[in-house]
């Protein structure tokens, strides 16, 4: 465990374990939800004693929340899936939806059991008599309505990549919890009716409440004027139609809103070849700017990854996690924007900034940290990066392009070992078999692990030093062949000191290279277009070089595009489930013609 780590830890070393816990985004979105309920229930209690004026009415649609939930997470449970954030979205966003059923149920159970009470005692009937007549009379209509919102959100499962996989849970989440409800109105609030609505319950509350009356009366003066001037209103719901039809194209498009996760990932990338020396050094000073905001409490640092990591980097790449709170009387972009222009003065770095579920999500859709990637491929690498440049100068004047930067490839010294395909040939060896070779004895190969002081170390073998420490050294290195032959490196290959790429990116099979950058202050979808066009005018590309955009927006286009078309077939169901309902294609068709507005 880690206390049994820290403890072993020498003098004056200490391990915080709260530098960046995805548990805590997790807290954070419980305590949203638990404060959804809690505004739910309190908007609920004002909205029925404001109608009904009764407490009973409103305990028996309140208690629908916590059984809706409860029932929600019984059924998540069944099928395996965690209560994650999307999954909590999901409860969150049902909540008002989930004690509308509940709510026609009381309130025209409660309305019938008045309306039985005026009646002489001889014609009145007995309550729960009363109680099913009611729960039963709006039935179909409660479970016609809960099924069109179910197939409102029944095209998010058929959206495939990130999207699907983010979206599916928060569409499965409202659903079960709708569904829930659904049952809960059908069977609990009618029971809790029986119970606290009969007798004594209404009694005193035959009349209407001001409030109810009040709101009838105004209803009453707008719908005499609406059917005085129907054909005005009509025309003019028409005209605002159509206004809101054109402006929809110029409204801003984003894949997913903005975390709020309190932390930062800051990712910082100097030149390929800087010492870990220098870049320690150079992550100790981005620290010190960062701690010096009155916005951040505390900072952590990994400089490089280990090769085999997952997502493996040199010394030259660091991420800082930096835990902050927005100060008080500003927000969080100008926070930002702060920090951006404080580290600015950094020489020779790339910095993006990001958040960590933000920056994995991006890493998952792009390949890289950022919210737009501008994939640049072709077979030159050279020539690479000059374009890379050219669309990184038509980049960074675009408003809202924030954390701009090309991909770090540059020429590093290398020692290149090419065989020699005649040599390997006449001794009988494959390239595979060189490779390997080659591999074992100067990076060396994990064949055993040892025991020391209770710790366990790899064993690698590979040549020693007196035989890979030089490139004379390297050349005279000596292999045993399966023949028995002992045989020089440099028979089998040529062995020469050059400069070569740090890094070769590939994306199905082609070479390539990124410009990424981040937006602020300006919707994803119009930055994106924009690069675009500046692109498409100002940079030509060599024949067999082509531009690629990837990110969010790119997952957005794609769930944009599969939703408009499942919708089609939802509102066809949407219509079916009227016409049951009513009977009557042209009243099913009146209800659908409201669907625009």
């Amino acid at each position: 465990t880690l206390s049994e780590i820290e403890a072993s830890l020498p003098s004056g070393f200490s391990i915080n374990t709260h530098l960046f816990r995805q548990a805590d985004f997790i807290d954070l979105a419980i305590e949203n939800v638990i404060e959804a309920l809690r505004d739910g229930a309190i908007l609920v209690i004002i909205i029925l004693f404001l109608f009904l004026a009764n407490f009973r009415t409103t305990l028996i649609s309140l208690t629908a929340i916590p059984l809706a939930l409860v029932a929600s997470i019984f059924v998540l449970k069944f099928f395996d899936i965690t209560i994650n954030t999307m999954t909590l979205g999901g409860m969150a966003i049902a909540i008002g939806v989930i004690v509308d059923d509940a709510i026609i149920d009381v309130e025209n159970v409660f309305k019938r059991l008045r309306e039985n009470s005026k009646l002489p005692d001889a014609k009145q009937k007995a309550s729960i008599d009363v109680i099913f007549e009611a729960s039963k009379e709006i039935r179909s209509s409660i479970i016609n309505a809960t099924l069109i919102i179910m197939i409102v959100f029944l095209p998010l499962f058929f959206l495939s990549g990130v999207e699907g996989r983010m979206l599916k849970p928060l569409g499965l989440a409202y659903i079960v919890s709708i569904g829930a409800s659904l049952i809960i109105a059908m069977t609990v609030t009618p029971a809790m009716c029986y119970y606290l609505l009969r007798g004594e319950g209404v009694k005193g509350k035959l009349e209407e409440s001001w409030f109810t009356k009040k709101l009838k009366s105004g209803y009453e003066n707008v719908l005499d004027f609406t059917l005085q001037f129907k054909k005005s209103i009509l025309l003019g719901t028409l005209g605002l139609f159509i206004v809101a039809m054109i402006l929809v194209p110029f409204l801003g498009r984003s894949f997913l809103p903005e975390f709020n996760e309190g932390t930062l990932v800051i990712s910082t990338v100097t030149i390929p070849g800087t010492s870990l020396d220098e870049s320690n050094e150079m992550g100790t000073r981005i620290e010190k700017i960062l701690l010096a905001h009155p916005g951040i409490i505390s900072t952590s640092r990994r400089t490089g990854r280990a090769e085999l990591d997952e997502h493996a980097q040199g010394v030259n790449a660091s991420e800082i996690d930096a835990k902050f709170e927005v100060p008080e009387g500003s927000t969080k972009e100008e926070m930002l924007n702060e920090i951006r222009a404080d580290l600015s003065i950094v020489p020779g770095t790339n910095i993006t900034i990001g958040q960590p579920i933000g920056h994995r999500i991006d890493h998952m859709l792009s390949g890289t940290r950022a919210n737009i990637a501008v994939k640049i491929f072709g077979s030159d690498l050279y020539e690479l990066r000059s374009k890379a440049e050219e669309v990184r100068a038509q980049m960074e004047n675009i408003t809202g392009v924030v954390d701009l930067s090309v991909e770090q490839q540059q020429n590093v010294p290398q020692i290149q070992i090419k065989p020699d395909r005649r040599a390997l040939a006449r001794y009988g060896i494959t390239i595979e078999d060189l490779s390997e070779m080659v591999d074992v004895a100067f990076a060396g190969e994990v064949v055993s692990q040892i025991l020391e002081e209770d710790k366990m170390f790899d064993l690698t073998v590979r040549f020693d030093e007196n035989h890979r420490g030089s490139m004379d050294k390297i050349r005279q290195a000596r292999f045993n062949l399966e023949s028995g032959v002992i045989i020089p490196l440099s028979e089998l290959a040529s062995i020469e000191s050059k400069s070569g790429p740090n890094t070769i990116s590939r994306e199905n099979v082609q070479r390539k290279i990124v410009v990424s950058a981040n937006v602020s202050g300006r919707d994803l979808r119009s930055t994106v277009d924009e690069i675009r066009a500046n692109v498409e005018t100002n940079v030509s590309f060599p024949q067999g070089y082509f531009v690629e955009y990837g990110g969010q927006f790119e997952s957005a286009a794609q769930a944009t595009r599969t939703i408009s078309l499942l919708s089609i077939i939802s509102i066809l169901g949407i219509y079916l489930l009227l016409y049951l309902e009513f009977g009557s294609l042209k009243t099913a068709l009146l209800v659908m013609v409201n669907l625009p507005f």
